[in-house]
């Protein structure tokens, strides 16, 4: 889809609302009976429109995701809707009335921004792109907040504007970008960008250098559902602050500058850390108020003599500790009757479903096992969900 307007003819969404929910075993036909009394390119484009929403559907619910429109691209880039709520309600909160989103892609922040109540220029150079964050925010009922300009963001004069988001490109012809120079815009430029303004907010990926965090930036790490989605380095707001936020909630947890846990031997307890704690270095504070430490100075694993409550891990209680042995392994799944095996794995090479393939699990009962490393040693702690 190269020209977002024939979609939008009368004609283009009646095939919009003819082809919802095809599922892929039926589009050939599907698309056989439409290109009988519709052009074959707009019934393909319709489709195509189809599976994208189809896919948007996670990370916007169906309810948007069948208003809105998508390219390829944006529905792989744009940010979740939970986090784009948690971030627009934090700019709220904040007293920002006003956003200028740079790299705005398909519109996801500036709807979540705009549904806020907050009034947001969003700029794009891609034409299609702008086009489509034009349509979604009419589509939505939010045109009246959101200015969707075609503009290299470099150029764009965001003075006035209570807060800037930048949103740079981490992916490339190649696929995911891990320099941030090579962002585009580059990092460096999209601080400078976004700390221009009273606030600013800048999303990068996950796996960020904490070195490479500037020492005026509060740095935050977002997960949903358990998986991690984004970090955020902010400006106005708590310099050289770091948080862990999980979602839905939100639940936030702030570093407190603690030391590495020490390594302590495993005790009845296990806990697995939530991605946004790991990435964001807090499993120490997560360690002392479980009264726990480390069972290897390199691995996120807590383990604890007792079981606490805590929305920053799961818990796991650790019925064997084994030395990395696949035959003892599966001698001891075949004994306690396992056949539903969950594989864990930090700090092995072997893959969970390698091992899964190896012990071929039977039974009625279901483990968990861990392959990690214990003061250095490769072990497997079996165990289930406390």
């Amino acid at each position: 889809m190269n020209d977002l307007a024939p979609l939008l003819s009368p004609e283009g969404r009646a095939l919009l609302d003819a082809v919802r929910g095809t599922a892929p075993a039926d589009e050939l036909a599907v698309a056989t009976r439409l290109r009988r009394e519709h052009p074959a390119e707009l019934v393909s484009a319709a489709l195509g429109q189809a599976r994208l929403r189809q896919r948007a559907a996670a990370k916007f619910g169906t309810e948007d995701a069948e208003r809105m429109f998508f390219t390829p691209n944006g529905v792989e880039q744009s940010t979740r809707a939970s986090v784009a709520g948690h971030r627009a309600e934090r700019m709220r909160s904040l007293g920002v009335t006003s956003v200028a989103d740079l790299c705005c892609g398909i519109g996801g922040d500036a709807i979540a921004l705009a549904r806020a109540g907050i009034r947001v220029l969003a700029v794009d150079r891609d034409p299609l792109t702008a086009a489509v964050a034009r349509t979604n925010a009419e589509a939505l009922g939010l045109a009246g907040l959101v200015d969707v300009r075609e503009a290299d963001v470099t150029e764009v004069d965001t003075d006035g504007y209570d807060a800037v988001f930048v949103d740079p490109a981490r992916r490339g012809g190649r696929g995911r970008i891990f320099d941030p120079e090579a962002y585009s815009p580059p990092l460096s430029w999209a601080i400078g960008a976004a700390a221009k303004a009273p606030y600013g907010a800048l999303k990068v990926a996950p796996g960020i250098p904490h070195d490479v965090v500037p020492a005026g930036a509060e740095a935050e790490w977002i997960s949903d559902g358990g998986d991690v989605k984004e970090a955020v380095l902010w400006f106005g707001t708590e310099p050289g602050t770091v948080r862990a936020t999980l979602l839905p909630g939100p639940r936030t947890l702030l570093g407190t500058g603690l030391p590495d846990p020490e390594v302590r031997p495993v005790g009845r307890y296990l806990y697995e850390p939530d991605g946004a704690v790991i990435r964001s270095h807090l499993v120490a504070e997560v360690a002392r108020d479980l009264d726990g430490g480390l069972v290897d100075e390199t691995i996120a694993y807590i383990t604890a003599d007792t079981l606490r409550p805590t929305p920053y891990a799961t818990a796991y209680e650790i019925t064997d500790r084994l030395p990395f042995n696949v035959k003892k392994l599966k001698a001891l799944l075949r004994e306690r009757e396992v056949g539903i095996l969950t594989v864990k794995k930090r700090g092995s090479a072997v893959e969970p479903e390698e091992l899964r393939k190896k012990v071929k699990p039977q039974g009625p009962h279901s483990a968990t096992v861990f392959l990690t490393r214990v003061a250095g040693a490769p072990t497997m702690l079996v165990g289930h969900p406390a």
